[in-house]
């Protein structure tokens, strides 16, 4: 697991990775608190989200509510998920038998779900259908010393094939249903974590590969944006 220590090398990056006042370290361990309250339990998790600077992936003007238990806007009318929505994605790939290697990730946003997978896994592939995104995802990467992230702007509906299979795939944003071609691109025992459904009914669901095809496991109601197809 990556240590977010400030090294020499972070310390002279624009970005304020230590933080002050409601970005401080007092503020991210009262987020820590909350998601063991909200049931979230590895511990590997829990001690790399106290490090991860979260309020980094905000605007300046929001970067003081980033360790509240909200989703925030991050422009494009997209918003950074909620910590505990980031926490039980992630431990649920955390929670498969053998830990993934290679992890597709739909809607990299701001980057913040992206750094924690980085952080866990061997490889992450990231696709956004926004360009706009991806200089300062790509900037923060840098400042957290992150390496093994490739970033593609393309649509998430269609997966990344050239690199299929996967043994992991993470949706941030929620189709109405399944989608059959990222189901398709995973390994034979993959897993993928995404939101389904529409408006106010939606469902984190746990997807599993399986010899006959696959199954569906309903962990619990959120709220996502919807997951577009095309890119722009």
């Amino acid at each position: 697991m990556t240590d977010y220590r400030v090294t020499e090398g972070q310390a002279n990056s624009p970005w304020n990775l230590k933080g002050i006042g409601m970005t401080s370290q007092r503020t991210r361990n009262r987020m820590i608190e909350r998601l063991q309250e909200q049931g979230i339990e590895n511990e590997e998790l829990l001690t790399l989200m106290a490090r991860v600077p979260r309020h980094i992936f905000l605007d300046e003007a929001l970067s003081h509510r980033a360790y509240e238990d909200i989703s925030l806007p991050i422009g494009y009318q997209q918003t950074l998920s909620q910590p505990w929505v980031v926490a039980r994605m992630t431990e649920l790939l955390l929670d498969m038998p053998e830990r993934p290697d290679k992890v597709l990730e739909i809607g990299t946003g701001s980057g913040y779900q992206t750094a924690i997978l980085a952080s866990l896994f061997k490889q992450v592939i990231s696709l956004e259908r926004i360009s706009g995104f991806q200089p300062k995802a790509k900037e923060r990467f840098q400042a957290l010393e992150l390496s093994n992230i490739e970033l593609h702007h393309a649509d998430g509906y269609e997966g990344w094939n050239e690199k299929a299979p996967f043994d992991a795939i993470l949706v941030t944003a929620a189709p109405a249903s399944v989608p059959a071609t990222l189901v398709a691109q995973l390994s034979e025992t993959g897993v993928m974590i995404l939101p389904v459904g529409e408006g106010e009914e939606q469902s984190l669901t746990r997807v599993t590969r399986n010899e006959s095809g696959h199954t569906c496991d309903v962990i619990a109601p959120v709220h996502f944006v919807p997951l577009q197809q095309g890119v722009v």
